[in-house]
């Protein structure tokens, strides 16, 4: 995520200030931040990955190549790309890797509200496409009530088959 804080309102700045580790703010506090965020955004780059995908590939390096992907579309020679916890090899462009970032740069914090943002929508649409799996109110963790759904149900067509779970382990999936 790249800032032009150019483009803000002082109380859009104020609201800013209250960026920190997403995981600290609940849905209506990211929901809040999250058009102030792209507004001071010069860019964003969201990439996601399919679930066939990321069975066929593994979870790791399909994180990895999205966050190569994101960050290529927000990297610039001038500027330094902060990595959430560790550096990504042979990238291109200079970038350090901030332990914790998201709890200590606002880029970084600001990039996981979006995100989190964003996974939370995706979910409320698949729980409407898919009803049944509870994925409007687990978006994308496991719950109980989830889990119960996938005992019941089998899994839906976002399952990673490759998951493992206890849940998934109780299935004859293939």
């Amino acid at each position: 995520m790249l800032f032009d804080l150019d483009r803000l309102t002082i109380g859009d700045r104020r609201a800013l200030a209250r960026l920190n580790d997403s995981k600290q703010h609940d849905a209506d506090g990211r929901s809040e931040l999250y058009p102030i965020i792209l507004r001071a955004a010069a860019k964003v780059s969201i990439v996601s990955r399919c679930v066939r995908g990321i069975d066929a590939r593994g979870l790791h390096r399909s994180n990895l190549a999205a966050l190569r992907a994101a960050l290529l579309g927000v990297a610039r020679e001038d500027a330094i790309c902060l990595v959430d916890g560790f550096r990504l090899p042979d990238f291109g462009y200079e970038q350090q890797a901030v332990v914790g970032g998201d709890s200590r740069s606002a880029a970084i914090a600001a990039a996981s509200v979006v995100a989190k943002v964003t996974r939370d929508r995706y979910m409320r649409r698949a729980a409407e496409r898919h009803p049944g799996w509870e994925f409007e109110t687990n978006v994308g963790y496991s719950t109980p009530e989830h889990r119960a759904a996938i005992i019941e149900r089998g899994v839906s067509p976002l399952h990673r088959l490759s998951f493992a779970s206890i849940a998934y382990q109780q299935l004859a999936l293939g």
